[in-house]
């Protein structure tokens, strides 16, 4: 029997894995290789999908398990402090966009109700472009990811009153406020079972799924839950997109969110490519060419509005320049969810076929462009720093708080981010008495370390002027330790200006950034990729009775080397010698010696344990005290803790023979 969904996915992989390796060559990012597939296989292209509808299921899938993935990235926890960027930075952009676009649509001659429609179309973002592109880049930790995410999570909700008010601005609902009623009512039963089962359910169910010890039954088990509470969203007329998203918070709040994500990110990978192949799938070639000119003009007029709507909205709340530009360029594009809203447009009669047509090409064209105005971001941020503008406006609503608290004037040390690193970092320094300054774009963590005492202060450090501040110039060593890899070259350039002496050293997150970085002037980079290998073939090789000092000295290598090393494995380095083992079955083992045990009262000479068991006493654990080098006429007492090295085999031999009936009766 012939099934043509299968045929359509083998034709989708295919083509997929052609156009997808072409646009690695050219370095394109892969969201537009999947929505120039999406066109070339669609009814409008080549016609080679018959089950357009099928796809478009799967691709719904995918949406939901991308936004399952970042609700269990994040926390209710987290949510909570994000807060005023949700509420203020997202109600500012969208209401921004909304109110500007539906003044033009109106003073063009749209009734005032379709103007509205139009504005909310236009005023939502793509949640699934945008995240994709900063996770592969590793920016959504950066101060703009953040930014960028919490304007996305407020336009998710923002979708929800939208639809409801679709009928009523076709003229189709008796009762609107029976709707805004029934709508919050909605809200608030979701909210109240989300906390129930984040709290009580979840922790129990998963704690019973655990103990099974089946990893296919704690997969099924999430899964169900990411698709039961979207299922129940959209029960309630909320959309699917946020039901996934509560349901990755709900798993956040357990111990077990770290392996439901590990288990749940290659479905969303794969689910989420044909998410953007079926948005590619939707544009009409023919109307795209035929009116290109016009959807161009149209794509970057929109982009401009929505960029520049998002970036008033963080300069609003408080965000320096540099990060509102990076946040505004992210989000520029229209988003799936406007292509959910619009079908209720067609619906109610909002919006017009040959309206919808145009609005589909300026929307996947905007998603297009969206890689590479992210990748373009940080050179128009730069360009609008050197903007007559306001300090204030450059540096955020916190830089009042500027004036750092340097210990000393000179050979203090300039700590740049205090996550997890900057604050391990900060305690190091402490402990050794060296002076430090801390510069943190959080402006609640400034505030509340600063009560805690911390030599802190706001600022964004890839302005000279930031650096400034901490005495850069007179600093002896630069520690920058932020996700940010844009950010963080922007700050070693502009520290080796400042000081050409100092001493940076700089993290990032994969090898391919370390050589710009020694290029712009760090003296180190830390790359965790190849760090978290070192400390892994560290620890392996001592297991294996490597000496320290050869471990220590290829380690060194590695590092000294550029990690070439690593990025070259076939190629045999000098050294690597020194590393072979020759005993790689020597063991250290502690023998515990029980009351009444054969041992007890027993010498080491008496034992014998070199000549009959090929084992060496090492020391001797008593009291809980370590008793190096026992000599032959010390006497084993009860209760002691011999440390024995040879063969892990003849250390089961020795035990099996003190609790064998020879052992006992000799």
């Amino acid at each position: 029997m012939e099934l043509p969904i299968l045929n359509d996915l083998a034709v989708i992989l295919g083509l997929s894995v052609v156009i997808l390796y072409a646009v690695s060559l050219l370095r394109v990012p892969t969201v537009v290789g999947f929505l120039l597939t999406g066109m070339a296989i669609g009814p409008y292209g080549f016609g080679l999908i018959s089950a357009v509808h099928e796809v478009e299921i799967i691709a719904e899938i995918g949406v939901i398990l991308l936004l399952f993935t970042i609700g269990v990235e994040f926390s209710l926890a987290r949510i909570a402090r994000m807060k005023k960027s949700v509420l203020l930075g997202g109600s500012l952009q969208v209401s921004g966009v909304l109110l500007t676009i539906m003044v033009l649509y109106w003073l063009l001659g749209a009734p005032l109700s379709k103007a509205f429609f139009i504005g909310c179309l236009i005023a939502l973002s793509s949640t699934a472009v945008v995240l994709k592109i900063l996770q592969d880049k590793a920016q959504l930790e950066a101060p703009h990811g953040r930014l960028a995410l919490a304007i996305l999570i407020f336009q998710d909700i923002a979708v929800v009153p939208m639809m409801l008010v679709a009928p009523i601005l076709g003229g189709q609902s008796e009762s609107p406020i029976l709707a805004f009623v029934m709508m919050l009512i909605k809200g608030v039963l979701i909210v109240a079972a989300a906390y129930v089962l984040a709290r009580h359910v979840v922790p129990a169910l998963f704690y019973r799924v655990t103990r099974a010890r089946s990893s296919e039954l704690f997969l099924l088990s999430v899964a169900a839950l990411a698709l039961i509470v979207a299922w129940a969203t959209s029960s309630l007329g909320l959309s699917l997109g946020l039901g996934a998203f509560l349901a990755g918070l709900i798993i956040s709040e357990s111990e077990y969110s770290h392996q439901a994500l590990a288990g749940v990110l290659p479905l969303r990978d794969l689910f989420m490519s044909f998410f953007f192949i079926s948005i590619g799938m939707l544009l009409n070639l023919g109307y795209f060419f035929q009116h290109f000119p016009i959807i161009v003009i149209l794509t970057v007029f929109v982009m401009f509005i929505k960029a520049g709507a998002a970036s008033s909205a963080c300069l609003c709340i408080g965000t320096p320049l540099r990060a509102a530009v990076l946040a505004g360029a992210a989000i520029g594009q229209i988003g799936e969810f406007s292509f959910i809203l619009a079908q209720v447009g067609l619906r109610y009669d909002l919006i017009s076929d040959s309206a919808y047509q145009l609005f589909l090409a300026v929307s996947i064209l905007s998603m297009i462009a969206t890689p590479f105005l992210i990748q373009w971001a940080p050179t128009l941020a730069e360009q609008a720093m050197r903007l007559p503008l306001p300090g204030r406006m450059k540096l955020g609503a916190a830089a009042e708080e500027t004036e750092p608290v340097v210990p000393h004037e000179q050979d203090h040390l300039v700590i740049v981010g205090f996550g997890l690193v900057g604050r391990n970092l900060a305690r190091a320094a402490r402990m050794a008495e060296i002076p430090y300054v801390i510069v943190e774009m959080n402006s609640r963590t400034v505030r509340d370390e600063k009560a805690n005492g911390e030599p802190i202060f706001y600022g964004d450090a890839a302005h000279a002027a930031v650096l400034q501040h901490a005495s850069v110039e007179s600093a002896r060593a630069l520690a920058v330790v932020i996700a940010d890899a844009a950010a963080t070259a922007r700050i070693v350039e502009t520290a080796r200006l400042l000081n050409p002496g100092l001493y940076i050293i700089a993290r990032t997150r994969f090898v391919t950034e370390v050589n710009p970085l020694y290029a712009l002037g760090a003296d180190e980079v830390i790359p965790e990729e190849y760090e978290t290998s070192i400390e892994i073939f560290t620890r392996v090789l001592m297991k294996y009775l490597a000496s320290k000092e050869a471990i220590e000295r290829f380690a060194h290598d590695i590092r000294s080397g550029g990690y070439g090393m690593f990025r070259s494995p076939s190629v045999r380095q000098r050294g690597l010698g020194d590393l072979s083992l020759s005993h790689a079955d020597l063991a250290v083992n502690v023998v515990h010696v029980h009351e009444g045990a054969y041992l007890a009262g027993k010498t080491f000479a008496q034992i014998d344990m070199r000549n009959r068991f090929s084992l060496t006493a090492v020391a001797v654990r008593r009291f809980g005290k370590i008793l190096p080098n026992p000599e032959g006429h010390w006497v084993i007492f009860e209760r002691d803790d011999l440390i024995l090295l040879g063969p892990s085999a003849k250390i089961a031999t020795l035990i099996d023979y003190l609790h064998s009936s020879a052992g006992e009766s000799s």
